[in-house]
């Protein structure tokens, strides 16, 4: 099959869609900004609610779309229109005919700092998940030394609308029972705190994961916001709380405070967006043509969408909407 199909991001969305059109008899040509493929999942140790070591889905994932042309380390500078054609300038000189553009941007993580209260910047031992992930790959942190208590905070920069997000991030909950259960397995001494406005458990073993982490890992589950956080003189920090099921407020002293960022939409697509003259929806994200029957279409013909570019998603899902945008991308070429 001739016509050129292009995939705008090369995370497990991307890359899945590009294993799906491979296996439909296409050469898919994948373009990411970035210097390697995989995304955010190739930066996190490992994935709920199995445990399955994120390196393990990228690595197979690189290995079955050995048929595309991938370009890394190389940014769409433009995209056009004429008649049934878009036309893609990249920043490496190559420009590229394309009868069909699949979206796969993915998404941001909310910039914690803009939380002044949980002191993200200000005191070294309060981090983000992405930072706690990094840990747990194997790499050195010195803001990170055999902590006697870990605090999470749920909901950094989601529903949240002075932060500018009034939508749910979807995996911070989980994402923060897993991490918890992770470092109660890294320092089995430490007593481990979750703060949080409500958890939404709403997938496949997800309940059981949570019961497990209270169970198995003696994971304290505290429900409330966080208002404040300080550093006490021997350089710990307090947190300040109000637990809202026991109707009193509360301080908790922690050696380690992790912030969980929400996602967010990528702001790097922006101009792209406005070239190809795709519609944003309210919450900022890509706006798909509707969200029931076309959520994988985008307001052009011949551009869809796959994984976290119009929404926040798991990883299970990113992969079952890139399988299924693949499919949607060979029958619009099939049927002219």
């Amino acid at each position: 099959m001739k016509d050129n199909i292009v995939i705008i991001g090369g995370g497990v969305a991307g890359m899945e869609a590009a294993r799906q059109l491979i296996a439909l008899g296409h050469k898919p040509i994948i373009v990411e900004k970035s210097n390697s493929l995989g995304g955010h999942v190739a930066s996190w140790y490992k994935l709920f609610p199995d445990m399955t070591p994120a390196s393990e889905i990228i690595a197979r994932l690189t290995k079955e779309i050995s048929d595309a042309n991938v370009f890394t380390g190389t940014k769409v500078l433009s995209m056009t229109k004429d008649k049934d054609t878009y036309s893609l300038t990249l920043d490496n000189g190559v420009t590229i005919a394309a009868k069909a553009v699949l979206l796969a941007t993915g998404f941001h993580l909310f910039d914690a700092s803009k939380k002044e209260e949980y002191g993200y910047g200000v005191y070294d031992k309060v981090i983000t998940n992405r930072d706690l992930e990094a840990l747990f790959r194997g790499e050195k942190d010195a803001r990170i030394d055999n902590p006697k208590a870990v605090g999470f905070v749920h909901c950094v920069g989601s529903r949240d609308l002075k932060a500018g997000n009034s939508q749910c991030s979807k995996v911070c909950c989980m994402t923060a029972v897993k991490q918890a259960i992770e470092m109660k397995e890294k320092f089995p001494q430490a007593e481990i705190y979750c703060f949080y406005m409500d958890l939404r458990l709403f997938g496949k073993k997800y309940e059981d994961f949570y019961i497990n982490a209270q169970r198995d890992f003696g994971v304290h589950f505290i429900r409330g916001r966080v208002s404040e956080v300080g550093e006490t003189f021997d350089g710990r920090l307090q947190v300040k709380a109000e637990d809202t099921l026991a109707g009193k407020p509360l301080k908790v002293q922690v050696d380690t405070l992790v912030l969980m960022s929400g996602m967010v939409c990528n702001p790097t697509v922006s101009d792209l967006v406005r070239q190809a003259r795709l519609d944003i929806d309210d919450d900022g994200f890509l706006k798909s043509r509707n969200n029931i029957f076309d959520i994988l279409e985008s307001n052009r013909p011949g551009v869809f969408y796959a994984g976290a570019c119009t929404g926040t998603k798991t990883v299970p899902e990113t992969l079952a909407e890139a399988r299924a945008a693949a499919l949607e991308i060979h029958n619009y070429l099939k049927d002219g």
